[in-house]
């Protein structure tokens, strides 16, 4: 303890030592605690200590010089839920527990079983049920009406759960022996990622109905789902290719020389150790796909930041939207950072 103790006062002692190492670095440590202190007490002034937290209408929030909280007491429902019945809110709430709770469970890596592919395929039920209804007496809800947090995760983690294995096997295919299968891969993998998403976005809500037979219509948030899903799965299909590429052909010897089959080679040997090797960009991947479920607002998608938007064209509360859009940041910022420190732990156990 008193090794860890020690190393510690070593290491914060060094990056102290470093502030102030040379000329330049003492004129810009001296510089960016100036910046620092004239700008920290008046964000501080402004986010709490002058800062309107309750408050019966707009009109007592416009009297104080500081954030008015109290415009997202007043439509918290508003924007976490969209235009969801009102009623029957606590369902999209629900939903979104189960969601958070399933992804919360998959990153143990004691529940790393058999069994918890099931467990996928019951809650990923259960909430496709919550939130539609018209079963066990709940009300009919159609997909129109979601919108909010509930949509934006289920967009993220339907985006994640059915993009990652295809961009797997993208990648295995891009790396076959097989000329057909590697051109097919080739070709999509760099048509994909030769255009933005918000384009793939347009297409699959715009312009794929035109081509569809009369009478025949696909639901438009599943049509959003599936470009979501075809886009990542274009990048992971990258990033896992260079996991592979990484692994020393030493490897693949060896377990040909043990007589196993392409897939059990790939499935005990080479893709464990590819994916441990891209850990750190797979979840950058799966990062800018939870925030670019926002783009979702260009086809008309009632997402977590149209519903923000929905809840200040009330003109009692219009003038208050730094505070509206501050608090959609922050939920954004807590599940990409808790992804983000997530990853920072699988490779600091897989680096032991």
């Amino acid at each position: 303890m008193m090794e860890g103790l020690a190393g510690s006062y070593r290491r914060s002692k060094g990056w102290v030592a470093d502030l102030v190492s040379s000329p330049l670095n003492l004129v810009l440590t001296v510089f960016g605690a100036g910046v620092l202190a004239l700008a920290v007490p008046p964000l501080l002034d402004w986010l709490w200590f002058d800062a309107r937290f309750s408050a019966d209408s707009s009109a007592g929030c416009r009297e104080t010089a500081g954030a008015c909280w109290a415009v997202i007491t007043h439509k918290y429902r508003l924007i976490l839920f969209g235009i969801y019945p009102h009623d029957e809110q606590w369902r999209p709430l629900l939903a979104s527990v189960l969601l958070v709770a399933l992804v919360v469970v998959s990153c143990v890596r004691a529940f790393w079983k058999s069994w918890l592919a099931l467990l996928w395929l019951v809650v990923l039920s259960l909430v496709a049920v919550l939130m539609w209804g018209g079963v066990a007496g709940l009300v009919y809800v159609e997909n129109r009406l979601w919108g909010g947090l509930p949509l934006t995760l289920i967009l993220a983690t339907f985006g994640i759960g059915l993009a990652f294995p295809l961009g797997v096997l993208l990648a295995l295919g891009r790396r076959s022996d097989m000329p057909a299968i590697r051109a097919l891969c080739v070709v999509y993998i760099e048509l994909i990622r030769g255009v933005p998403l918000i384009s793939l976005l347009f297409l699959a809500s715009v312009m794929l109905p035109l081509f569809m037979p009369e009478g025949l219509t696909i639901d438009k948030l599943l049509r959003v789902q599936v470009a979501i899903v075809c886009f990542v799965a274009a990048y992971i299909a990258e990033t896992v290719r260079g996991g592979l590429q990484a692994i020393p052909s030493g490897q693949y010897q060896s377990a040909d020389a043990l007589g196993l089959g392409y897939w059990q080679k790939m499935g005990a040997i080479i893709l464990p150790q590819a994916l441990r090797t891209v850990v750190g960009p797979l979840t950058g991947i799966f990062i800018s796909l939870f925030k670019d479920t926002s783009l979702v607002v260009v086809v008309g998608i009632f997402d977590l930041t149209q519903a923000a938007k929905t809840a200040l064209a009330d003109a009692q509360w219009q003038g208050f939207s730094t505070e509206v859009y501050l608090f959609i940041a922050a939920i954004y910022f807590v599940f990409c950072f808790a992804m983000s420190r997530y990853s920072h732990s699988l490779e600091s156990d897989w680096a032991r």
